[in-house]
């Protein structure tokens, strides 16, 4: 591959660097939105400059086409000419320069893996590099297997000294089941570490090991049926996935190996993966917030981990655009909603409806029944961040409220030694508090909790915190139960309210340890 530019990204100088690893947006010249450029891409224009050619390129060829008029990029050995898309970045074209003429795959990664670029550029794809990246030893050949096991996961040497303990797996069968074992070496898996899908032929299982994905990625060599099970011996990191076939015939194979099987690699390298979510209902919470629910095909197994999120696609006028958002979990809805469908198939989404925008009108106008890809989850919050937990405190402002349900569900029935947790939760009007009653029922159930609401644009009548976040809010709020009290202070909203928030809590001498942020 080629060399990444040394220096950091999104630069220091950049509107687009912002705390955390959150990401600002710059603004852009009329004429200039997303359904513009869409707009751009269908009008038949030559946005390459070889009138329809495709090419392979040179590392040297790229080098030469590194200025804002001429400017192309190399994206997992596929150069795009990103000239033309300059003034429609949502970074700003200084962080397109970035990259100019170079390998800008990590930096990509580093800001937003989970654009779909392939669709965004297609019409700037120059070619392909001539360098292409060395596939893992044995990747796609044939194997000699004994019951169907590879005998050692292929693992480089930079995985095998710096990664988790090589997984493993193996299968046996009954005349009616088969059973798919794999041996993680790990004794802190759970349900929520194994992502199972069988789509059309394929099957694919991928169990999250800290940092890294094992993933199991099969041909099946007989058709099974829709629906599996699957467990999970936590002392020893055992995980069993039951399939049940559609014929009682005897297996001689599990099947063939298709990408990425049996392969232990980073996380942030195994790119994105969908499946189809039928749309079962959506309720209004607020006046611009709704509740989406989304069915899980009965052939995946998939938990969204406590503060982690999905991406949402759906194709429109023939582009995919892809969006994130963290599910919630309907405990708030439980008691006083009837009746409550299994958390296990069924995602929560909180989603604000943008009228104006280009992404959330189009789920708006979607009809029960329709279906939208979601992704496997993604995040860096950690359950770990809760071992010990005296105090919790989170601050929320508008939908970044979604993040916080997951985490006072969890909180308030998983920490044995929590004291007490508080919600700070900032909005503009009354109007747009969401789920306000069932906060304050809680809040009124459980001791341990309290809610304060802030609105920086109440009425007359309202009788509460007004006003933003700030010092004086935050010093009165975050009092520990005790002096010495172990404290996690989660934060998510806005960028600018998130940014403000960090910063102000650093200025109280709370420890980065001890805040954890939530960035798109």
């Amino acid at each position: 591959m080629l060399n990444v530019p040394s220096q950091s990204f999104p630069a220091p100088s950049s509107q687009q660097r912002v705390a955390s690893g959150g990401r600002s947006k710059v603004p852009l010249k009329q004429g200039r939105s997303l359904m513009d450029w869409i707009r751009l891409t269908k009008s038949g224009k030559d946005l390459t400059g070889l009138k329809g050619r495709l090419i392979e390129v040179t590392e040297e060829e790229l080098k030469k086409h590194n200025k804002k008029d001429d400017c192309w990029i190399c994206i997992r050995g596929f150069v795009y000419n990103v000239s033309p898309y300059m003034e429609y970045h949502p970074g700003g074209e200084a962080e397109l320069m970035r990259a100019a003429g170079s390998d800008g795959t990590d930096l990509f990664d580093q800001v937003h893996r989970w654009v779909n670029y392939e669709s965004m550029l297609k019409e700037c794809l120059v070619g392909r590099m001539t360098i292409k990246p060395a596939l893992p030893k044995d990747y796609r050949e044939e194997k000699n297997v004994l019951n169907g096991m590879l005998p050692k996961s292929q693992v480089s040497d930079t995985l095998a000294k710096e990664g988790p303990s090589s997984p493993s797996y193996d299968w046996f069968q009954t005349d009616s089941l088969v059973t798919i074992v794999i041996y993680t070496k790990q004794k802190d898996i759970n349900l929520d570490s194994v992502i199972v899908d069988h789509q059309d032929d394929s099957f694919r299982a991928e169990t999250i090991i800290k940092d890294y994905s094992y993933i199991i990625h099969m041909g099946l060599s007989h058709e099974i049926q829709e629906d599996f099970s699957v467990r999970v011996v936590e002392n020893v990191g055992k995980i069993e996935i039951v399939l049940k076939k559609k014929e009682d015939t005897s297996w001689k194979r599990l099947g063939h190996p298709l990408e990425n099987h049996n392969l232990l690699i980073p996380k942030k390298d195994t790119g994105l993966y969908y499946r189809k979510c039928r749309l079962i209902s959506k309720e209004g919470v607020t006046h611009d917030t709704k509740l989406f629910c989304l069915m899980l095909p009965p052939s995946t197994h998939l938990q969204v981990p406590v503060g982690q999120h999905v991406y949402l696609k759906l194709t429109i006028t023939g582009t995919e655009i892809v969006k994130p958002y963290t599910p919630v979990s309907d405990f708030l809805l439980s008691e006083f909603k009837e009746p409550v469908l299994l958390n296990n198939k069924y995602i929560y989404l909180l989603i604000k409806i943008y009228p104006a925008g280009l992404f959330t009108p189009e789920l708006d106008h979607l009809h029960i029944g329709d279906f939208v890809s979601i992704s496997n989850p993604e995040g860096n919050f950690k359950i770990s961040q809760f071992r010990e937990l005296e105090d919790l405190f989170l601050l929320a402002a508008g939908t970044g409220f979604t993040p916080m349900v997951k985490i006072l569900n969890y909180a308030l029935t998983n920490i044995p030694g929590l004291r007490k947790v508080k919600l700070m939760f900032f909005n503009k009007t009354e109007d747009d508090i969401i789920w306000r009653s069932q906060l304050e029922k809680l809040a009124f159930k459980d001791k341990r909790f309290d809610v304060e609401f802030v609105l920086s644009a109440p009425t007359s009548e309202w009788n509460g915190k007004r006003g933003y976040i700030s010092p004086a809010l935050l010093s009165q709020f975050l009092k520990r139960s005790l002096d010495n009290s172990r404290v996690l202070i989660c934060i998510c909203g806005p960028t600018p309210f998130t940014e403000q928030g960090i910063r102000l809590l650093h200025d109280l001498n709370f420890s980065k340890d001890e805040i954890h942020s939530f960035t798109a």
